[in-house]
């Protein structure tokens, strides 16, 4: 006997932020490991953009909110920052670190990213 399982755009929405954060999150950890990567060069005394800290905190924390905004703004809202939040880390990943280990997260990444924006413009109001 199979069940349908039912999925609200929210909640959906909400799983792809967190599978975008997880894969951010562990490719930055890799970088740690690749001696040639910015992140490293940074940890071994290279120095830091002025605010590239900060800079590095507020991206982060766009596809971090987004996890709880998703439950809790109203849909018109979720439906936009969806969008402009997941072209800003797009360009954000796009420009970021090198090496096969890197592609394959940003490869994932954006993909995920490309399913919100998709998601986002086809959602309308009763879903």
């Amino acid at each position: 006997m199979s069940k349908k399982i039912e999925y609200t755009k929210r909640s959906i929405f909400t799983t792809l932020w967190v599978f975008v954060v997880i894969n951010m999150a562990y490719a930055d950890i890799l970088s740690l490991m690749d001696s040639s990567s910015s992140i490293r060069q940074i940890m071994n005394g290279k120095a830091l953009p002025p605010g590239g800290l900060i800079a590095g905190a507020i991206l982060m924390e766009t596809s971090i909110l987004m996890i709880l905004l998703c439950k809790i703004l109203s849909y018109k809202i979720v439906k936009w920052l969806n969008i402009v939040f997941s072209i800003i880390n797009i360009a954000a990943v796009l420009t970021g670190g090198h090496g096969i280990y890197y592609y394959i997260f940003a490869t994932i990444e954006n993909l995920s990213m490309l399913i919100i924006i998709v998601l986002s413009i086809k959602w309308k109001e009763i879903d």
